[in-house]
């Protein structure tokens, strides 16, 4: 009777592990083809970097008043602000670890930047409204696949355009005036996340930072854009991607 009993766990010695093994999730079977869509529901966080001109403390001169109409600057900065964006996601499989994709995303985030100045009354933030459309293509380099969980990085490239924004009228009161930006520019891309398999889709959430390439200032005479020399946009994204 001991005997039997002995016999009756070698196959559980031997088998056990494929026995009670989980499947692994299929994920929908977005990796089993070389192509794939999706969507994708993204946090957005930006600010600017600002490089200021070397006079940029100097009150502003209004040649129209024929005086200064502002005191001296104290400070110009630009805090991050929210946003968040819809887009959709296409993927090509290159190799088994290697894809090349595209998010085109719409954007809603608002930029700002801050001014103090020597008489605190006069201390302002102008708000750069912008809803934008993204268009990047990058590179997804995956590890290996572990049960239902595999980490990857990915880098590229994307070109923004504006479809909405202000313009300063010629007769504008120039302490009413915006800060503008450029319709259209570059960045580039670097981010990491993780691809999750589910039974019928795959979820990807994923953490990215760009940087825009050049100037996104519109040089203009004005109180806020005549102190500044140079602005890029950096932003943080934070997305969900369902595929």
């Amino acid at each position: 009777m001991i005997k039997t009993k002995y016999l009756l766990l070698l196959p559980l010695l031997f088998f056990g592990k494929s026995l009670f093994a989980q499947a692994p999730a299929w994920g929908g079977g977005a990796d089993q083809q070389d192509y794939s869509f999706g969507f994708t529901f993204q946090y957005v966080n930006n600010y600017f970097k600002i490089d200021k001109k070397p006079n940029w403390r100097d009150p502003y001169f209004d040649p129209v008043e024929g005086h200064n109409i502002t005191d001296a600057v104290n400070s110009i900065g630009s805090k991050g602000t929210p946003g968040f964006a819809v887009g959709f996601l296409y993927r090509y499989s290159v190799t088994d670890y290697l894809e090349a994709r595209t998010t085109p995303s719409l954007i809603f985030a608002d930029r700002a930047v801050s001014y103090t100045y020597a008489t605190t009354s006069q201390n302002v933030t102008k708000t750069v409204q912008a809803t934008t459309i993204d268009f990047p293509v990058e590179m997804k380099l995956k590890s290996d696949r572990l049960f239902d969980f595999r980490a990857y990085m990915l880098a590229g490239i994307k070109y923004s355009v504006g479809i909405s924004s202000k313009k300063n009228a010629p007769d504008i009161d120039p302490l009413d005036a915006v800060l503008r930006n450029k319709s259209g520019f570059g960045s580039y891309e670097l981010g990491l996340g993780c691809d999750i398999y589910l039974e019928y889709f795959k979820l990807s959430p994923e953490i990215k930072i760009s940087n825009s390439i050049g100037n996104v200032l519109i040089p203009e005479n004005n109180p806020y854009s005549s102190p500044i020399s140079k602005m890029q946009l950096h932003t943080v994204t934070f997305s969900l991607i369902f595929e």
